[in-house]
């Protein structure tokens, strides 16, 4: 019974979001933060302090992803109103009218390096709304920058998801190392087949055909450097496989290598039912350099504010993230604010329980980088002062729903985690687990992946399901570094059907009710992704047992 009530709200979750007709996000989540309270009070016994903490919490840490979408919504929305974009849509038809190349250079390359930078599902919400403006439709690229994303994140955020997601496990540097290393060679192997799923969704499976060995050089290009640095380093996997794959993509791209070259219409590369908005397919553009690099500027202070803050060599994520108290305030019950002199706020004891919350607003991917970027593209642009409030105006008109979602997601999974092993989580975990005894190396990867669905984020799923895995790990006698590997593998597979990440980028393009869409999308290649990783896990046991 435990594991049926536990299952209970994230099942009428998926039902509700998937069902045709589904419920639009805002009220499916909101019903199924309600449901869970319900029965965290009724069934579970939790203390109502307890619960009502939760509830407190997960308002706050609904901030961190509201001003990260409401970031990313001005710098696109400043982009487009200042002329960027439009420089940058007749740049990339430059670089190759293929939209196969364009939507590897854009979708996988691009969306690789702010991965490997930043996390915190940026990448999305950056490369989706450049894709747009290049003429493909809007839902079809939500469900390609989502399954896109999935390779890299495990070594996401500087290595975030590693260091920090299994960092306190008490695991030596050199498992580290060996979980790093076999998280690359899992991932380079599923990234043979998992792109090709999402160039599926927005182009004709006679043009994937026909452009492979481009799409293979370019996985190849970001995947290959990816495992080389994994080798001696866990936190620039990513970062070294986006930098290296993007300009080798577009270097392929440019003198089209691998390419098809018989398409001499953009157009035709779209799939059934989709259409272009470009205003340049049938010929390529020459744009002088100075207009390209003021076009450029405000997207390369983006990724570079972005690797300054996050590369520990700079010393900037430190100060950014110090916690050094500057100003304390107790709140009676509420618990204790406090502010660090780096502007990060906290929420101490909440209500008196041990939950505690914290935002340091420079680090998150809010005001650094994309206001900044945005303020760049508007002054390089020369645009009027008043443009400012025009561009937030937009943004704040296409936030309200999205605001609802998120605030009813975080809500949702702090009801989820609290009370400790009575939790809905563990109680899950525990009972995979043990239904499956000796086979469960095949299904790890699914425990990793239920924990980036309910919380959008493969630390999370790691700090909550790590410390299960390793203790699998230690009952079946199998090496704990290869479970954990596919813990953190099954993660980044499962940052694909995380709702509030398809909630992000949603608000990101303006798609209204479509989340659930997607999330019927994203299904089928996290299933294929978690098969390849139960035939890496066989594969394993013949050759090592």
């Amino acid at each position: 019974m435990d594991v049926f009530f536990a299952a209970v709200p994230i099942a009428f979750l998926i039902i509700a979001m998937t069902k045709k007709n589904g419920l639009p996000s805002a009220i499916a989540f909101a019903l199924a933060a309600l449901l869970t309270y319900l029965i965290r009070i009724w069934y579970f016994r939790t203390s109502l302090p307890l619960a009502h903490a939760a509830l407190v919490n997960g308002f706050l840490q609904a901030l961190t992803p509201i001003s990260i979408v409401s970031g990313a919504i001005f710098f696109f929305v400043a982009l487009e109103r200042s002329g960027a974009m439009q420089t940058l849509r007749l740049w990339l038809d430059g670089v190759s009218r293929n939209r196969v190349a364009q939507l590897m250079i854009v979708g996988w390359s691009f969306v690789f390096l702010i991965e490997g930078a930043s996390g915190f599902g940026t990448p999305a919400a950056l490369a989706a709304p450049i894709l747009v403006g290049l003429g493909f439709p809007p839902l079809r690229v939500a469900v390609l920058c989502i399954i896109m994303n999935a390779v890299p994140t495990s070594f996401g955020a500087v290595g975030t998801p590693t260091w920090f997601g299994l960092g306190s496990l008490g695991l030596t540097d050199l498992q580290l190392l060996e979980i790093g290393l076999k998280t690359a060679l899992m991932h380079s192997v599923a990234a043979l087949v998992i792109p090709l799923f999402a160039l599926r969704f927005v182009v004709d499976w006679k043009e994937v055909r026909r452009n492979l060995l481009f799409i293979e050089l370019a996985i190849l290009a970001s995947v290959l450097p990816m495992t080389a640095v994994a080798a001696f380093n866990y936190e620039f996997p990513s970062v070294a496989g986006g930098m290296v794959g993007l300009l080798t993509t577009i270097f392929l791209a440019r003198h089209g290598i691998g390419l098809s070259k018989g398409e001499a219409n953009a157009d035709s590369l779209l799939a059934p039912g989709s259409s272009s908005t470009s205003p340049q397919t049938s010929q390529a553009i020459s744009l002088p350099q100075g207009d390209v690099l003021r076009a450029l500027a405000p997207l390369l202070a983006t990724v570079g504010i972005l690797l300054v803050t996050r590369i520990p060599f700079f010393g900037l994520r430190q100060l950014l993230t110090s916690e050094a108290e500057w100003v304390s305030i107790p709140l009676g019950p509420l618990g204790v604010f406090s502010l660090s002199p780096s502007l990060v706020f906290q929420l101490r004891g909440i209500l008196g329980q041990d939950l505690h919350w914290s935002y340091a607003l420079l680090y998150v991917p809010f005001i650094l980088p994309f206001f900044v970027a945005a303020a760049l593209a508007l002054i390089l642009y020369r645009r009027a002062p008043s443009a400012f409030g025009d561009v937030a105006r937009e943004t704040f008109t296409r936030l309200r729903k999205p605001v609802l979602a998120l605030l009813g997601a975080l809500i949702f999974v702090q009801l989820l985690t609290i009370d400790g092993a009575r939790a809905s989580t563990r109680i899950l975990g525990d009972a995979l687990a043990s239904g499956t005894g000796d086979l469960w190396i095949y299904f790890a990867g699914f425990l990793g992946a239920l924990g980036s669905f309910f919380s959008g984020s493969n630390t999370i799923s790691n700090l909550t399901f790590g410390p299960i895995q390793l203790r699998i790990a230690q009952d079946l006698g199998l090496a704990t570094t290869t479970m954990l590997a596919l813990q953190t593998v099954g993660a980044a597979m499962g940052n694909m059907v995380a709702v509030h990440n398809i909630v992000a980028v949603c608000a990101v393009l303006g798609l209204k009710d479509q989340e659930g869409a997607i999330l019927k999308m994203t299904f089928v290649p996290t299933f294929a992704y978690g098969m390849i990783l139960a035939a890496l896990a066989g594969l394993w046991l013949v050759v090592f047992t």
